[in-house]
């Protein structure tokens, strides 16, 4: 090894994929920074409606008046801004297309108010199509199918993470522009009906796409003892599946999330826990959803170590750090 991991991450854009953290808490934000995080895919919402998810938004302009440790991504400009500056930018991004409801003109009303990112459906079946959970999977609906065309209109960056088989293929094929898996592992190395099947991430990454892995413990083989080496296997596993250029990290951290939050996601349709793809039982506030080794933001520089020590050069962990959500952001986003 001729160069130094932890030189390697501060001077790389780092992006994580997907983070639904508890943004009301301040020591989250003060981690992210800790852990030198350039800019992240903040879930606004997940189950909520239209004014439920305004509401969060409201929340998040808030935010960015009153915290100058952040700054709002509507760019590729505005993350290399925030490499600059020493803070963390903040992508707003959706989990589900519920909050667009059955009236398409709200994506463009959410791109207005700086959403970059929209997962189609979340676990379940909505207007657009089915979710990974959902017991058949019938793929786009004519909605899911405009919604595509108009997402792909304005440069919002189709997420495909907790979307089902069928209808995860049809949104490869059906957008002219690559799309996402912002924080998923495959099918084959842990077999989760949340990670993906072969055929989806081949055709992705045919089309241009950017697969982050995720390091969710329970979306990995040794589940909630999982290490940062687990989760290097993880990384491994994808680039040796679709290549290095289609490779990027989501990890799906939670941190400081109260039990409501976990009852809230881990509901049908948000309303009913628990539901028939989640267990009632799990300890969800006394479990480790992050390796060891990443239990903390601020340990995050560990995942550069892992790869040096796995062979991978410096040009390829810089790919892998951020550099790949870069390029697809820049090819999506009609700058």
């Amino acid at each position: 090894m001729t160069f130094r991991p932890r030189q390697v991450y501060d001077d790389a854009l780092v992006i994580d994929g997907l983070s639904v953290c508890n943004w009301n808490s301040d020591a989250v934000f003060r981690q992210l920074r800790a852990g030198n995080f350039t800019a992240i895919n903040a879930t606004v919402s997940t189950w909520e409606n239209f004014i439920q998810t305004m509401a969060h938004l409201t929340a998040w302009m808030r935010r960015f008046r009153e915290r100058d440790d952040i700054l709002q991504v509507k760019s590729t400009a505005d993350i290399r801004a925030a490499k600059q500056q020493d803070r963390t930018g903040i992508i707003l991004g959706f989990q589900n297309a519920s909050p667009i409801e059955n009236e398409l003109d709200r994506l463009g009303l959410f791109l207005a108010l700086g959403v970059r990112v929209i997962q189609l459906t979340y676990h379940e079946t909505n207007l657009l199509g089915s979710g990974c959970w959902e017991r058949n999977d019938a793929g786009l609906s004519n909605f899911g199918v405009d919604a595509v065309k108009e997402m792909n209109r304005l440069g919002i960056l189709i997420d495909l993470s907790h979307v089902g088989p069928q209808t995860t293929l049809d949104a490869i094929e059906m957008s002219e522009k690559p799309v996402a898996i912002t924080h998923a592992n495959a099918r084959s190395f842990c077999d989760h009906p949340r990670n993906k099947e072969e055929e989806a991430l081949k055709r992705l990454a045919e089309k241009g796409g950017v697969v982050g892995a995720t390091s969710y413990t329970p979306f990995l083989p040794n589940g909630y003892e999982t290490t940062v080496e687990d989760f290097v296997d993880a990384i491994d596993d994808m680039v040796e599946r679709i290549g290095i250029d289609h490779v990027a990290i989501g990890t799906d951290s939670t941190h400081d999330q109260p039990l409501e939050f976990w009852h809230f996601i881990a509901s049908q349709q948000g309303t009913k826990f628990p539901s028939t793809f989640a267990d009632g039982s799990i300890p969800y506030t006394e479990v480790s959803f992050q390796p060891k080794g990443m239990a903390t933001l601020a340990e995050f520089p560990n995942v550069a170590d892992g790869l040096a020590n796995r062979g991978y050069n410096a040009g390829e962990i810089t790919k892998l750090l951020g550099g790949n959500w870069i390029r697809l952001f820049e090819q999506v986003w009609n700058e």
